[in-house]
């Protein structure tokens, strides 16, 4: 049985299990077995020819932005839009079969916009280029997903269980634990919060999965099973997500209002260019740069020449030379 074979029946065995007390140590088991399974699936093949057509771009710019969404749902006509790169754009499927970098250029910064192939239903499986796509999103400060906004929720629950698969987790903060192996003494297994979702036999049961006999565990929060296990692998990313709906023009205006109040989500039409400025706006927020203008001593502020720096920069990154990665001079 293959690994796909594999994840499928552990899949449709947590399916099918109920959720309670008795259960709940065989579904941490299952779903420690299924994330080992899934990082198999990711790993790249030794027999896999190092001939082709690459696939990612050099990462420039104050930021990575990755656009992903399904096919025909108007990611090439944003890019056109929002940077000078022309992407083609057509009323067909996949007329995108690589990836395309655009730059936008707001408030004195360089956004590196990535233009990514629609992804299709069992991406994180390899389907229609999914891995290397995927593989891109991982780099990027922040993911653009975009759907269309006649079809509902369908696309957006469907790319949020491709992406989760494969480590991305999205909105989310890594969870407050501490995980520590050692080469000896069991496992110390401590909280300083009460916990109900896992108990100290179930964390034992998944580190011996792992085949992890000798480890430090504390808890700072109450997390789940599968949290711990993505502390765990400890390659899982954190990112922040704007759900862009776009083709708001096709829809009721009651239908518009609802999915414009829906957390971390901006509603736009490319077709008529609307509400492209506030996308811009919410963008520049989840990236959390800013910039800082200086002054010579007796002389007026040059507002022409920004210095860019990322969320938790301090005062302290500008004056120490060399200049640190997480700061750029603008011309």
């Amino acid at each position: 049985m293959g690994i796909l074979e594999k994840i499928s029946e552990i899949e449709k065995e947590i399916a099918r299990t109920q959720k309670n007390k008795a259960t709940e140590y065989h579904l941490g088991l299952l779903k420690a077995k299924l994330a080992k399974y899934r990082a198999q699936l990711l790993e790249p093949s030794k027999s896999a020819s190092s001939k082709g057509e690459g696939f990612d771009v050099m990462k420039s710019g104050d930021a990575r932005v990755a656009l992903i969404g399904f096919p025909s749902v108007g990611k090439s006509t944003f890019l056109s839009l929002m940077t000078s790169t022309a992407s083609e754009a057509a009323s067909y499927e996949f007329t995108t079969l690589t990836c395309i970098p655009g730059v936008i250029e707001y408030k004195g910064a360089n956004i590196q916009l990535l233009d990514l192939p629609g992804i299709i239903e069992g991406a994180a499986q390899g389907k229609g280029r999914g891995r290397q796509v995927i593989a891109v999103a991982r780099t990027a400060d922040v993911v653009i997903m975009m759907l269309d906004a006649t079809k509902g929720e369908v696309q957006r629950s469907l790319l949020e269980k491709e992406l989760e698969s494969v480590g991305i987790r999205l909105n989310k903060h890594k969870p407050n634990i501490y995980f520590k192996p050692k080469k000896g003494g069991g496992i110390s297994f401590n909280s300083t919060v009460t916990l109900t979702q896992c108990s100290e036999k179930l964390v034992q049961l998944i580190l011996h999965e792992y085949k992890i006999f000798n480890a430090e565990v504390l808890f700072r929060e109450d997390c789940s099973p599968d949290e711990f296990i993505d502390v765990i692998v400890g390659n899982r990313v954190y990112m922040p997500c704007l759900y862009v709906y776009n083709k708001i023009d096709q829809i009721s205006m009651e239908e518009v209002d609802r999915l414009a109040r829906k957390p971390n989500s901006v509603v736009i039409s490319c077709g008529m260019k609307l509400n492209l400025d506030y996308l811009l706006e919410m963008l520049w927020e989840y990236l959390a740069l800013t910039c800082i203008y200086t002054k010579k001593r007796g002389q007026r502020p040059d507002f022409t020449d920004a210095i860019i720096l990322r969320k938790g920069a301090s005062v302290e990154h500008v004056s120490v030379l060399p200049a640190p990665r997480v700061v750029r001079r603008t011309r």
